[in-house]
């Protein structure tokens, strides 16, 4: 059998490829790259799925996060709660603002936030929350809504992993004040390129938003406050179009994939297997499973390389926690300080997970892991 990757695109673009070669043509033969109708296109779609009244392009989900916090005037001396078990730019741009991130510990059983230990770690600093819906799976909004309530926080909800998953019913990216989404190639719903988005139902930090997108701009070199350059690209605004059309068909060949996974994985001894939660919809942008050996860390790394003998490509996200990172030590935080954030970064493996993936494929992963493991 051929080597099966952690993702693969070149399904994806078989299904579509005509559909995009058109598209792109079009806008590259309109000669309008940047901006217009088709942009403006995208946010109304992207926003009547996800459930908003209003969405906000721009270059990218780190971009998306920044402009979020910048709408709702996060500044210096504020702080802001948020996972150590993310990629970076979730915290990084709490740092970007001037704010100070503040981490809090993760469930074992769902990689996501403890909500406990949120409403323990509120200060009369703290001004808002970042939920990420990690690879995939979302977090318990009705109680993370509840403590924002209580304490009258702003709950910035990263969806980058997650376009298309619900909770109680609702997508993600609707029930906090604001929702920020990446397009990342690899991501449920991605781009050819990088791209991002922000939805809200808020048409004040609809307009700022528009404003901060584009240098803080009102109208032809009118400038009411310093913003940056984070447009989205005419080009990926016309293949985001086509993908949204298919993306909930994506997500539920991902859940057929990951109940396969499941059922192929569950008699294997030393695997904790991923599981939704009641009330989540999860849209399996990674499937997830942890390694229970003795030095979990280095058995995994010998397990990742017998893996890639067999064909077999995983992934780590993340080998190391936010809160331990170099660049986050004047923080103070100490090894053994969020217990479950490291243990989880020495126990993860992603597993190869995208639609197309065949049960045959799966079939191989399944048996490459038992004999490994034996």
């Amino acid at each position: 059998m051929n080597k099966i990757p952690p993702f693969d695109l070149s399904e994806q673009f078989k299904l579509i490829g005509d559909t995009i070669n058109s598209a792109v043509l079009e806008v590259l033969v309109s000669g309008r790259y940047i901006g217009g109708p088709l942009v403006e296109q995208f946010e109304q779609q992207l926003a009547s799925y996800i459930g908003t009244s209003d969405c906000v392009a721009c270059n990218s989900g780190t971009d998306a996060l920044y402009l979020a916090l910048r709408a709702y005037d996060i500044k210096p001396g504020d702080e802001v709660i948020t996972t150590p078990f993310t990629f970076v730019a979730t915290a990084e741009v709490i740092n970007a603002v001037g704010a100070k991130p503040v981490f809090v510990d993760i469930e074992p059983h769902t990689f996501n936030l403890n909500l406990d230990q949120v409403e323990a770690a509120i200060t009369e600093r703290t001004r808002a929350v970042i939920p990420v819906h990690l690879f995939g799976l979302p977090v318990d909004m009705t109680r993370l809504m509840a403590i924002a309530q209580a304490h009258n926080l702003l709950i910035v909800e990263d969806c980058a992993q997650a376009t298309g998953a619900e909770w109680a019913g609702n997508k993600v990216g609707s029930i906090g004040q604001i929702g920020c989404f990446s397009f990342y190639p690899t991501k449920n719903l991605g781009a050819c390129g990088d791209g991002g988005a922000i939805t809200t139902s808020d048409p004040a930090i609809r307009d700022r938003l528009r404003r901060l997108r584009d240098h803080g701009r009102r109208g032809a070199y009118y400038y009411e406050e310093l913003g940056v350059n984070s447009r989205l690209d005419a080009v990926q605004a016309a293949i985001l179009q086509i993908k949204l059309r298919h993306l909930d068909t994506w997500n539920q060949q991902r859940r057929e994939v990951a109940n396969r996974y499941s059922q192929l994985l569950s008699h294997i001894p030393g695997l904790v297997l991923p599981q939704e939660i009641s009330g989540s919809k999860s849209v399996w942008n990674q499937y997830t499973i942890r390694l229970t050996q003795t030095s979990a860390e280095a058995f995994r790394d010998n397990l990742r390389t017998k893996l890639q003998e067999k064909g077999v490509v995983s992934m780590v996200y993340y080998p190391m926690p936010l809160h331990l990172q170099p660049a986050y030590q004047e923080l103070g935080y100490q090894p053994g300080q969020l217990p479950e954030s490291e243990r989880a970064a020495r126990e993860v493996l992603s597993l190869p997970m995208f639609p197309e993936l065949t049960a045959e494929q799966q079939e191989h992963v399944a048996y490459s892991l038992k004999d490994c493991l034996s």
